[in-house]
């Protein structure tokens, strides 16, 4: 291990694409502390106080910039949309499909494509919650005119989910920025950085709550306990992202043993079931959100079905979870096309025929890999509602303290993927001097 850090940090090139990413994530941080203009922030803070768990998810996401309704509130979650809805168009759409079956210049053009959408749904997202929150009072500052908030309220409001939309553009331009010339994918980064920003508030959180204010010696050992099981949870997640399944490979013209194989990851889906999940529920929960009584009428209702701290909306979730995490799966890993690649390479899998039994094979092994993920996607999924239960965090604490959930799993799989970029940027720079 120390070798492969004293490998990294002697190599120039990767520490300045380290430098880069950093110099990067500071800029965004400095951003996401600007206010949006004439919105008065006392309106979002009591918004989110009446609001569900998914307000909190979103500003975890941001990095709390959501409850300073900064110019970053939407961030970069307006483009995971926008991909993940080009992602399932590609499965209908002819044309859509043709251009990922491009090379490079499809794949351009649908990136282009993904962020005008993004874009769209930012200005439509920023007026949706704009207005939104003005149900329940104004959102304007104090200091305007009475006579200028009533006649100018709705370009007013506009204004302000253009500022929005912008800064959802430069969250985009950004993330570009760290995907060309630092270190990741710039997405995740993004994302990753704004949930990091959560940890202090949870662990500062857990500390007042039972050792500043705490009544005894049960209070430490609780303390105690939901660290270790805090810190079991992640070396879980590590090792569970990190598991993958071999297919031994055999190619007819290669004589003796093969080590070649065909990896497939246990969690092949990722974290994107749980994000579809919560993005289906969050649609009639923002509804619910949006207005002053969530407990009666068509609202009560919308809250008692989608609300997954609820019995029924907590089954639907896992079972969203579920046909998402299969969909997905089958969706990124086509037993089709690696029976027909394996064919073209003149390979096989020993013990299997060619052609449909390897369909057959792969279509099974896949089946049953996809049943281990699922599960612990779901267990992942549910921690930080059985925890909240269990321990009794409730309101502000319970949006605080996530033991498990889709965070850690996103924090997991970019630092795995982080680290091995680095470490490949590193080894490719230390051969490459070989030549020269």
């Amino acid at each position: 291990m120390w070798i492969r850090i004293k490998r990294i940090l002697s190599n120039k090139t990767v520490m300045m694409r380290l430098a880069f990413t950093l110099f990067i994530l500071l800029i965004v941080r400095l951003a996401s502390h600007i206010t949006v203009p004439l919105f008065d922030t006392r309106a979002i803070v009591q918004f989110m106080e009446s609001s569900g768990s998914f307000v909190a998810i979103l500003n975890n996401f941001s990095g709390q910039a959501l409850e300073r309704f900064s110019i970053m509130s939407l961030g970069i979650s307006p483009y995971i949309t926008a991909s993940i809805a080009i992602q399932l168009l590609q499965m209908v759409v002819p044309s859509f499909k043709e251009m990922s079956e491009q090379g490079e210049s499809g794949k351009a053009k649908l990136n282009q494509i993904t962020r005008y959408l993004a874009i769209a749904l930012a200005f439509i997202q920023g007026l949706a919650l704009i207005i939104g929150i003005s149900i329940n009072g104004s959102v304007l500052i104090p200091s305007l005119e009475a006579a200028d908030v009533e006649r100018y309220r709705y370009f007013y409001y506009i204004y302000m989910a253009i500022v929005m939309m912008g800064g959802t553009a430069l969250a985009i331009w950004l993330a570009d920025l760290i995907t060309k010339k630092g270190v990741g994918n710039g997405t995740s980064m993004l994302i990753v950085a704004g949930i990091v920003t959560s940890l202090p508030t949870m662990w500062t959180t857990l500390w007042t709550k039972y050792i500043s204010q705490g009544t005894g010696g049960w209070d430490i050992v609780i303390f105690v306990f939901i660290m270790l099981l805090y810190f079991g949870i992640l070396l879980g997640v590590v090792y569970m992202q990190i598991a993958t399944r071999k297919i031994p490979v055999q190619y007819a013209n290669r004589q003796g043993k093969s080590d070649s194989n065909i990896p497939m990851k246990i969690n092949s889906a990722g974290v994107i079931p749980v994000i579809f999940a919560q993005t289906i529920l969050s649609i009639p929960l923002s509804i619910v959100g949006f207005t002053a009584s969530s407990t009666t009428g068509f609202t009560g209702w919308l809250n008692t079905i989608f609300n997954y701290q609820q019995p029924i909306g907590f089954i639907l979730y896992v079972l969203l979870i579920v046909v998402f995490s299969f969909f997905y799966s089958f969706l990124t890993i086509n037993p089709e096309k690696i029976s027909d690649n394996l064919s073209k390479s003149n390979a096989y899998i020993p013990g299997v025929r060619p052609g449909q039994e390897t369909q057959d094979f792969v279509a099974k092994l896949l089946f049953k890999i996809t049943v281990i993920g699922t599960v612990y996607l779901v267990v992942l999924a549910v921690l930080p509602v059985l925890t909240s239960i269990i321990f009794g965090f409730q309101g502000q604490e319970a949006q605080a303290i996530t033991l498990g959930g889709t965070s850690l799993l996103i924090i997991v799989g970019v630092a795995i993927e982080t680290t091995q970029q680095v470490e490949t940027d590193a080894s490719q720079a230390e051969y490459s001097g070989i030549f020269k």
